[in-house]
């Protein structure tokens, strides 16, 4: 088999359109329901093998504050070395890191690099690893990693181990929004004030017909980490009224924050987008859509 010399992949955003807390497992973990999408925006990876030892080069938007972090502490370096303890074998590659997302922002964008790394470094060095194989070293390098090698809709449950892909969404425009604010996830859970009254698990929904049905579903099932986000910061807050200020079909936080969403008709993204950003000109904003499966794509060269 030829193998290219250099590859090229994008690591797409990861937005929790909603989310339930379902309660703890027995190891410390929580055990949560999440409707998962993913926009066509985030992190692009380019890599080339190479004879010596794996580097990683940040650059982009936000590379500074990523290069702030420990580096031994980075998912895709830890990627490289989970593929390399399964394959047994050294993988020497230079990686260059794009970084268009804000860190910390409940848009998966560590685990989406992770996950675009092993699906890469798979394709560059040639490697055979089962589905089930890959599966189980996403999860080992955290909860969000599976969900974010196929980038396609999913319903996850358990701890984010447990899949179910969806046919894709009814064509819909996203606005995503960020108040330069990091919100650590560990820092929410802890403000959570859970329910001792657990609403009854959601089978796998069926698929919606148009935005309505779509957004009928999320209002149902809001986020569970919205509220506790908003007390630590109240930024969000001012997000989610401006989004609806600004013509929202539907609003809501993703993940644990600080970013948020907006989900909108096809030809209306740009315009709430650009009626946010007129009282909120210094915050991260970004009008696209929502992909499908089999939109991202490795490029070879």
């Amino acid at each position: 088999m030829s193998l290219a010399s250099r590859l090229q992949i994008a690591a797409p955003a990861k937005i929790n359109l909603s989310l339930r807390v379902r309660g703890k497992t027995s190891d410390g973990y929580h055990a949560l329901e999440s409707l998962v999408g993913f926009a066509d925006i985030g992190d692009r990876l380019s890599l080339k093998s190479s004879a010596a030892s794996s580097r990683l080069t940040l650059r982009g938007t936000f590379a500074d504050l990523l290069q702030e972090t420990d580096t031994k502490d980075n998912l895709i370096l830890r990627a490289v070395a989970a593929l390399e303890q399964a394959s047994g074998r050294a993988l020497g590659s230079q990686l260059v890191l794009e970084k268009n997302l804000p860190i910390a922002a409940g848009l998966g964008g560590g685990s989406a690099d992770a996950a675009a790394a092993l699906r890469a470094l798979i394709e560059l060095h040639g490697l055979e690893i089962s589905d089930t194989h890959l599966a189980e070293i996403a999860l080992s390098l955290g909860a969000d990693v599976p969900v974010c090698l196929a980038s396609a809709p999913a319903w996850m449950t358990g701890i984010g181990e447990t899949l179910a892909y969806l046919p894709n969404f009814p064509a819909t425009e996203i606005v995503l929004v960020n108040p330069h604010v990091a919100m650590p996830t560990a820092a929410v859970f802890s403000a959570l004030q859970a329910s001792p009254n657990l609403r009854p698990a959601q089978p796998v929904p069926e698929a919606w017909q148009d935005l309505d049905g779509l957004v009928a579903f999320l209002t149902q099932q809001g986020n569970d980490l919205q509220g506790a986000a908003i007390s630590l910061a109240p930024e969000i807050g001012d997000c989610l009224s401006a989004l609806q200020q600004a013509g929202a079909k539907y609003a809501a936080m993703s993940g644990s924050g600080a970013s948020c969403f907006a989900l909108c008709e096809i030809g209306e993204g740009a315009k709430v987008a650009a009626a946010y950003q007129a009282p909120r000109a210094k915050d991260w904003v970004h009008a696209g859509r929502l992909i499908g499966a089999g939109d991202t794509k490795i490029n070879q060269s």
